[in-house]
């Protein structure tokens, strides 16, 4: 009992993950070349990381995914302030938004690899409109509901436009961003994947399709766990942002 409770939550949940994943194998009599046990693909990982293939794939989906979705971030969090503050403007574009957002970024894959070719664009891309709408809308309907209090305390000091969004809009609305954020994370993060499938000759995805087409199933499996521990990583990371991001505008403690 002493070991369990130093371990943390996330270490028991692996842990019971790995004895879940072995057990399917040994109640199923799944043959390791169709379903890998764990050991068999903890060697297909220590390979790739040992001729440091891994990390450069790494490295290459990372910028993929911070290319398309800060970029999503940014252009969606400042077109949700004003549209937010505009009712007549955001009853126009709304019904734009509602037919747009249900396609899914890979439906567009066609017209994206001949617009932007291969490479890294397309990927990109694919990220940027899997992360866009969570965050826009998320950021709409934060500003629609900051209270009236704050903004009659803006006009009150007759600060601009741009101090109003920024001074009070902003940090009253983050909380709600915050949540956009966390969706528009998700969604990014398993569009990476099905956008380096998709004209790209590198990164995670590139190497999942690579190994399955080798049948190299273990090595697959390995791509999914590294895949799986990266988003848990950047989920992490988008909380200690949402909590410094508070601290700073005081809504933590």
């Amino acid at each position: 009992m002493a070991i369990v409770k130093k371990l943390s939550p996330i270490a028991i949940g692996f842990i019971l993950l790995l004895i879940f994943w072995q057990f399917a194998i040994l109640i199923g009599g799944h043959q390791a070349a169709l379903f890998p046990p764990p050991l068999k693909v903890g060697e297909a990982l220590l390979a790739i990381i040992s001729d440091g293939s891994l990390f450069a794939h790494i490295q290459i989906s990372l910028f993929r995914f911070f290319s398309g979705y800060l970029a999503a971030v940014i252009v969606a969090i400042i077109l949700g302030l004003l549209l937010g503050r505009s009712t007549l403007v955001w009853k126009v574009v709304d019904p734009i938004v509602q037919v747009l957002r249900p396609v899914s970024p890979i439906a567009w894959s066609p017209f994206i690899v001949l617009w932007f070719g291969i490479g890294n664009m397309p990927a990109i891309v694919i990220i940027f409109i899997a992360a866009f709408f969570p965050v826009l809308l998320s950021t709409v309907s934060a500003v629609k509901k900051v209270d009236k209090t704050f903004l009659r305390i803006a006009s009150n000091f007759e600060m601009s436009p741009f101090e109003t969004l920024r001074k009070i809009v902003l940090p009253a609305s983050f909380p709600m961003i915050a949540n956009g954020l966390h969706m528009a994370l998700g969604s990014a993060w398993i569009f990476l994947v099905a956008g380096e499938m998709v004209g790209a000759q590198s990164g995670l995805g590139f190497l999942i399709i690579d190994a399955r087409n080798s049948l190299s199933l273990d090595l697959v499996m390995a791509c999914i766990v590294v895949i799986g521990v990266l988003g848990l990583a950047l989920d992490k990371g988008i909380h200690y942002f949402e909590s410094w991001v508070n601290r700073i505008w005081g809504g933590a403690k």
